[in-house]
């Protein structure tokens, strides 16, 4: 057998009993985070632009978009996932070498479980081998300093969950996969330099890619069985050799991936906390600091303190989103960090453009030496009175710390659809989810079909 062939049957032989309590737990916690993420994403510019796109072509779909419509399960995925994905405020997994955000592969998942009529159980079961292979894929295999995105372990993910939603056959699902690994391989400079609305559709564009390989797979379409260990496949071309054994896998690894109390890029959350514990317990207003110096871990300095570009021109949502100094700036001014901090003229105002150039950021190798167990860093102060203040973080929720309850999660929930939804609905959909082992997917996308959206258009 080949590798893709093992990893097929991974997939298509996982069932709902092989799910720990605390999986099926933790699942529904980011279903739930994941549809908040996207209901509070319905007006987001990028967003638009895509619901545009699916409704010039929209056909005789059978699969429900959030804020009204229907669409084919391709177009389905690409729109649903860019509203998870948009407000860059979805779940994250760490790996030494790779972070991915493996709710993203939601939205695919749910337009293959909606059409085959499927049952939460059935979704939850597909959400979790997606989960798995593409956690493991970045644990095993990373690509980003290879100069890869990490959409390319996702192609992986998304094609496996999906065959397991569309109840493929072993044959057809190692086709899918081959089809996807093969075909979307993705480069890092999605998120490298001056970020474009493509750091948000990068995901969502490739699980719709994947919805089709799998439904031309499951048409009879044979894929490249050997991309993974082949010649000029995945390991001789970009990741190097790596094994995993697909018969000792579990589901379980959606309980260790984290959520994201703060909007702002995962590696940035800790830092967050610290420059906000300060303020609060100094009662420091932003105009009053005259610089900041944050010391964190390697991979931090890369992607969002200026190892990989300068983060400090700021002009865009993708690009405050991606800078460490930014993220910074803007919470000690406005003691959050949530969507409103990600406004144009909130980006492009003088107070936060003025104080995210007097923030420095460098590595610490003691820090770097303890990721992924731990995001630690230090951020220290400066008042323009001289005064200092000097605040270390180690653990996070969910990393080194309990990670986000249930509670927790249904008010992030209701504070990112509160203005698209009313209290009856967001209450139905969150009561939906609780019960996602007991109920039909429709029964959930019926509900998802109703918040506000700024053009419906009809099915």
């Amino acid at each position: 057998m080949t590798e893709v062939e093992r990893l097929a049957e991974f997939a298509t032989r996982a069932s709902y009993e092989m799910l720990s309590e605390a999986a099926q737990e933790q699942l529904k916690i980011r279903v739930l985070d994941s549809l908040g993420c996207a209901i509070g994403a319905l007006d987001g510019p990028p967003v638009r632009l895509v619901r545009e796109y699916v409704k010039e072509f929209a056909c005789a779909g059978r699969c429900r978009l959030i804020g009204d419509g229907c669409a084919a399960p391709d177009h389905a995925a690409f729109y649903n996932g860019a509203l998870v994905r948009y407000l860059d405020y979805n779940d994250s997994y760490l790996a030494k070498g790779e972070t991915c955000h493996p709710s993203d592969n939601l939205s695919a998942i749910l337009a293959a479980t909606e059409y085959t009529k499927g049952s939460g159980r059935d979704l939850m079961t597909a959400l979790a081998v997606a989960y798995q292979v593409q956690c493991r894929l970045s644990d095993e295999a990373p690509v980003r300093d290879k100069g890869f995105d990490h959409t390319t372990q996702g192609a992986y993910a998304v094609s496996a969950g999906v065959s397991r939603a569309l109840g493929l056959a072993a044959d057809a699902a190692a086709n899918a996969i081959a089809i996807s690994g093969t075909a979307f391989n993705a480069l890092r400079v999605t998120r490298t330099g001056r970020l474009s609305h493509w750091k948000g559709l990068a995901y969502p564009s490739t699980a719709a890619s994947c919805v089709r390989a799998a439904f031309l797979a499951r048409s009879g379409l044979t894929g490249p069985r050997e991309v993974l260990e082949g010649h000029k496949g995945f390991m001789q071309v970009i990741a190097g050799y790596f094994a995993i054994d697909w018969n000792r896998e579990d589901l379980d690894r959606v309980t260790r991936t984290i959520l994201k109390r703060h909007n702002a890029e995962i590696h940035a959350q800790t830092a967050i906390d610290a420059a906000l514990e300060l303020r609060r317990e100094h009662r420091i207003d932003g105009s009053d600091v005259q610089n900041v110096e944050i010391e964190i871990f390697d991979v931090a300095f890369k992607i969002i303190g200026g190892g990989e570009g300068d983060k400090k021109i700021i002009h865009t949502k993708e690009e405050a989103d991606h800078s460490l100094p930014y993220l910074i700036a803007v919470a000690l001014l406005d003691d959050e960090l949530t969507p409103a901090q990600f406004t144009p003229d909130r980006i492009v105002r003088s107070d936060v453009q003025d104080l995210l150039r007097r923030i420095s950021v460098r590595a610490n190798d003691t820090y770097s030496a303890r990721f992924p167990q731990s995001m630690p860093c230090a951020v220290s102060i400066t008042l323009m009175d001289g005064r200092q203040y000097r605040k270390e973080v180690i653990g996070y929720p969910g990393l080194g710390a309990p990670p986000l309850s249930w509670d927790e999660t249904r008010e992030k929930f209701e504070r990112l659809s509160a203005p698209y939804a009313s209290v009856d609905l967001r209450s139905a959909i969150a009561e939906a989810v609780r019960d996602l082992e007991r109920i039909q997917i429709m029964d959930l996308t019926n509900l998802l079909a109703k918040v506000a959206a700024e053009a419906p258009f009809p099915c």
